[in-house]
């Protein structure tokens, strides 16, 4: 028997996703994720048998509700469908995706629209916090026209500014979840860090590569990818995460020295493909790292003088994360952090499901 189930799939920064109303999926979890994996084809490397793009960035899915905390407009859970195995991870946020949560609260009537801009507060139900979208809505009505540009898209579109509250932390319990500022893991240098993504900061010329590879020779370097999986393993232990074999985090982000200018350049695993940017969550960790004194990220990073924006080089280009700390002895104190992103809605219908292989 097919049933079908309505979505819209848009472009969320540098990701795809399919966004669905909570209330039209099941409540149980396990059948909810058997669902999810048939409408992105999951498991198979092409996905061919469904909505996904053979891709870890075009395998996501927003699930999004009304929310019943005070001060809150939606609840929003990311979840990362795995392309080539039967898994639906839910043990991080996602940024880029968060890019088109805003917009479609409001075309699904869960926030009414102001004039000429829309401020949705969102709670990220994957760590708990807090962040506030401004999505244009000029006339009272969703645009996704407009100037602004990402590096790793195409064209142009309305600007969607994300503000983040009290996001250290967010999934590990602190900040520095091993309570250090470096790590030694297998011989390695290391920084474990969450604000708002765990991550493993390491340094690319540590592993015999100078970080300027492009993404085809560091996913081809079979030893290179053995060597970071083991310090993973070893580091998500240590970052309160358990036994992450199985999981998507922590992502192991290698920096190196900037090349066009940015605070550092980037080349990320996520965890096991290389991205093609870099995560907006790991983004402003990886900037967080560099502006924490004793890091091996902070001896690297170009750090702007009277600037709080940030650009994190990648692959594709670099992204701008506005960060503000103090750090106090040993005292950190995130102030203040955000970033821009875009979102192009793409379809709107619906998705259908062969109910009996549910």
């Amino acid at each position: 028997m097919v049933k079908s189930i309505p979505c819209i799939m848009m472009r969320g920064g540098t990701s795809k996703g399919v966004y669905f109303l909570k209330s039209d999926l099941p409540e149980n979890d396990s059948e909810r994720d058997q669902l999810l994996l048939q409408v992105m084809g999951s498991p198979d490397e092409r996905q061919i048998n469904g909505l996904g793009g053979a891709n870890p960035l075009t395998s996501k899915v927003a699930i999004v509700g009304k929310s019943v905390l005070p001060n809150v407009d939606i609840d929003y859970l990311f979840a990362q469908v795995v392309v080539d195995q039967p898994l639906v991870g839910y043990g991080q946020n996602c940024g880029n995706i968060l890019a088109g949560v805003g917009q479609f609260a409001i075309e699904k009537g869960l926030v009414l629209a102001d004039d000429p801009e829309t401020d949705v507060v969102i709670h990220m139900v994957n760590s708990g916090d807090n962040a506030i979208a401004t999505i244009q809505t000029p006339g009272g009505k969703v645009s996704y026209d407009g100037q602004a540009e990402i590096d790793g898209v195409p064209g142009k579109a309305a600007p969607v500014r994300l503000n983040f509250l009290d996001t250290a932390g967010a999934i590990c319990g602190s900040l520095l979840p091993t309570g250090n500022t470096i790590d030694i893991i297998d011989g390695y240098e290391v920084t474990c860090i969450d604000n708002g993504m765990p991550i493993v900061v390491l340094r690319a010329i540590d592993f015999n590569i100078d970080g300027t590879e492009t993404i085809a020779e560091l996913e081809s370097n079979k030893k290179l990818k053995t060597s970071i999986e083991k310090v993973r393993l070893k580091a998500g232990k240590l970052m309160n995460l358990g036994d992450v074999t199985e999981k998507t985090i922590p992502k192991m982000t290698l920096i190196s020295n900037p090349e066009n200018g940015g605070m550092v350049s980037t080349r990320s695993f996520i965890p096991h493909r290389c991205h093609s940017t870099i995560g907006v969550f790991a983004a402003v960790s990886v900037a967080t790292a560099c502006l924490i004194p004793g890091t091996p990220a902070s001896k690297i990073a170009n750090i702007p003088n009277g600037d709080n924006t940030m650009v994190i080089e990648h692959p594709s280009g670099g992204m701008d994360v506005v960060m503000e700390i103090e750090t106090k002895n040993d005292d950190i104190n995130i102030k203040r952090s955000g970033f821009l992103r875009t979102a192009r809605k793409l379809f709107e219908g619906e998705v259908f499901i062969t109910e009996q292989e549910l």
